[in-house]
């Protein structure tokens, strides 16, 4: 199906466009764990399905490319509102922090999310939460079972190898048979 001339416009503000002369509307389904915030994860499932679908109710889900979140969050503990700043890190920095401090990173099965505490050097606690391919690959499913038309990745210069290959492993196109 075609929509006219839209070569490869991207619009990141699908209440605007509603798909209008837009080929692609990415909907950012993240940030819900932020910078200013309380810890907590970043792209709760839930949270993101009921992103994708409100987004379904304005836009088809031919035009929907799911914004995937490629960092985390590192909160210094205790939370205060208005003066806790967490610290922006990508997801394999989370999994070296996580090493170095030998502690273990916990999957958060409501949230479908990784996350793990420390303590630094100056005895200042930390809590992480952040992305990882487990909690890409439930939010992949959600393209298959909406029906979207692919993703876009927030902070792609972070490299997330283990990420790139699980959406090359989730996507490649698969030989058709011919009888």
């Amino acid at each position: 199906m075609g929509y006219g001339n839209c070569a490869n416009t991207v619009s990141h503000s699908p209440l605007i466009s509603k798909g209008f002369g837009v080929c692609t509307n990415a909907v950012h389904s993240y940030e819900w764990g932020y910078k200013y915030g309380p810890p907590m994860a970043v792209a709760p499932l839930e949270a993101v399905r009921r992103v994708v679908e409100y987004a379904l109710t304005e836009i088809p889900a031919e035009k929907i490319s799911l914004g995937l979140a490629n960092y985390g969050y590192d909160w210094p503990l205790p939370f205060e509102q208005g003066v806790t700043v967490a610290r922006t890190i990508g997801n394999v920095e989370a999994v070296e922090i996580a090493k170095r401090e030998k502690t273990n990173i916990i999957f958060d099965w409501e949230s479908k999310s990784p996350w793990f505490q420390y303590t630094d050097g100056r005895g200042v606690r930390h809590v992480v939460w952040f992305e990882d391919v487990r909690s890409w690959k439930y939010k992949l499913d959600l393209l298959r079972e909406y029906g979207l038309t692919g993703v876009g990745i927030w902070q792609l210069m972070q490299l997330f190898r283990a990420g790139m290959n699980l959406i090359g492993d989730e996507f490649r196109s698969q030989p058709t048979e011919v009888s």
